[in-house]
């Protein structure tokens, strides 16, 4: 019989629920399609593009809060910062469908101090650092919501009601 895999790990020491790794890239792969419908201009604002951007983070919410991982905020970080690096992946693999023959240049004091092939180093790290912090902080937004939801989901409900 095949195996089928598990959504989440817990720690047999701490008693800690997290998602697994598999699920961590699964989710964070469901935010691919953005990254190649706005690199190639596949679609501009509208329906589709506000489904792309928001669609992911809420299944990244529903997983988490189904899967009653015991800090949301740091898995979704995590899957966040997975997704920065897919974006990272997406920009460079796009770049030159992007830009096609006007890449981005450095401008300003830095307009021509750097030869060629090194500026173009240069702008790509800066594009893969910058898609890691995005990817950060996409994780780190929908993770704070889900700390907050999963406070208010999760918290006891069997309070004694005051008398008055």
């Amino acid at each position: 019989m095949g195996r089928t895999m598990r959504m989440t790990h817990t720690d047999r020491a701490t008693g800690t629920v997290s998602l697994s790794l598999p699920v961590t890239v699964l989710l964070a792969a469901l935010a691919v399609p953005r990254v190649v419908v706005h690199d190639l201009g596949l679609a501009g604002p509208g329906p589709l593009n506000t489904l792309l951007v928001f669609l992911p983070p809420i299944v990244w919410l529903v997983v988490v809060l189904r899967a009653r991982v015991t800090n949301p905020f740091f898995a979704l970080l995590v899957v966040g910062l997975v997704y920065g690096l897919f974006l990272a992946a997406g920009h460079q693999l796009f770049w030159h469908e992007t830009f096609g023959d006007d890449p981005p240049a450095l401008g300003g004091n830095l307009a021509g101090a750097l030869p060629a092939g090194l500026e173009v180093f240069v702008l790509r790290a800066f594009a893969v650092l910058s898609s890691i912090a995005t990817g950060a902080l996409v994780g780190a937004i929908t993770g704070a919501f889900g700390w907050a939801l999963s406070k208010g989901l999760h918290a006891p409900r069997n309070r004694k009601r005051r008398s008055r």
